[in-house]
C-alpha cells in the first residue's frame, strides 16, 4: 500500500467505516478467501493505523456475514457463493431501477449536461487508466440520476447495498470501462427521449453485467 494510501487512512474520519469498507472489498474481489483470517496485527500495520479501528471494523462485519469470529483465534472470512454475489446485485438492481423509473420524467437539460459530462470524464478516466478517477466519475454520473429521482431514502438504501460492490476491481478493468461509457451514452440517450422502458432495461443490465463479471472473476 503506498504511502498516499496510508495518509489518507490517517487523516479521514471514521476510521473503522474506512476499514470496514477495504475488507469488505477484499472478500468480495477474492483477495482474501472463505476460511481464511483476518489479522489484527497485520491488518492494521498495511493501512498504518492502531489496532482499534480494525476491531471495530471486523465487529462491523461480523453482524453483516461477512467474516465469523473463532474463539481464541480470531476473526475468518465467511463462505460466499454463487447465489450471495446473484442476490447482492439483483438488490442494488431492483433499487436502482426504481430510481431511474422515477428520475426519467424529471430529467432536463441541466442533468442531462452534467450526465455528458461525468461520461466524458469517465471516458477520460479508462483511457488514462486512473482507477480513483474512474471509480468518482462512475459514482457522480448516477448520483445525478438518483438525486433527479427525488427519493432520497430509496437512494440512501443503494447507498448500503452498493458498499458490497468491489469498485476498484471494475474501475481497473478497462474492458469493464469502455462498456460502461458506451452503457451511460445509450442511457443518456434514453433519458433525452424520456424512455423509461428503455432507462430501466440498461440499467437493470449494467448490475446483472456486475454480477456476471464478478462471478467470472472468482471462478465460481
Amino acid at each position: 500500500m503506498t504511502e498516499k494510501t496510508r495518509a489518507g487512512f490517517r487523516r479521514r474520519p471514521q476510521l473503522s467505516e474506512d476499514v470496514a469498507n477495504h475488507v469488505r472489498h477484499l472478500v468480495m474481489s477474492g483477495a482474501v478467501s472463505p476460511g481464511e483470517f483476518v489479522r489484527l496485527d497485520e491488518t492494521a500495520a498495511e493501512l498504518g493505523v492502531s489496532v482499534t479501528p480494525v476491531r471495530e471494523a471486523l465487529l462491523i462485519l461480523r453482524g453483516e456475514g461477512m467474516v465469523e469470529l473463532v474463539p481464541h483465534r480470531g476473526y475468518v472470512v465467511s463462505a460466499l457463493t454463487r447465489d450471495d454475489i446473484v442476490d447482492i446485485f439483483w438488490l442494488q438492481g431492483q433499487i436502482a431501477v426504481e430510481l431511474v423509473r422515477r428520475a426519467t420524467p424529471r430529467i432536463g437539460d441541466t442533468e442531462l449536461a452534467e450526465l455528458e459530462w461525468f461520461n466524458a470524464s469517465l471516458r477520460a478516466a479508462v483511457a488514462a487508466g486512473s482507477v480513483e478517477d474512474v471509480e468518482r466519475a462512475e459514482f457522480e454520473f448516477h448520483r445525478v440520476v438518483n438525486l433527479a429521482s427525488g427519493a432520497n431514502k430509496l437512494s440512501w438504501f443503494l447507498v448500503g447495498a452498493t458498499r458490497y460492490t468491489p469498485t476498484r476491481l471494475y474501475a481497473s478493468d478497462r474492458e469493464w470501462g469502455e462498456e460502461a461509457v458506451r452503457s451511460h451514452e445509450n442511457l443518456i440517450a434514453a433519458l433525452r427521449r424520456g424512455d423509461v422502458d428503455e432507462a430501466c432495461r440498461l440499467t437493470s443490465r449494467q448490475f446483472t453485467d456486475g454480477a456476471e463479471r464478478l462471478i467470472a472473476h472468482r471462478g465460481m
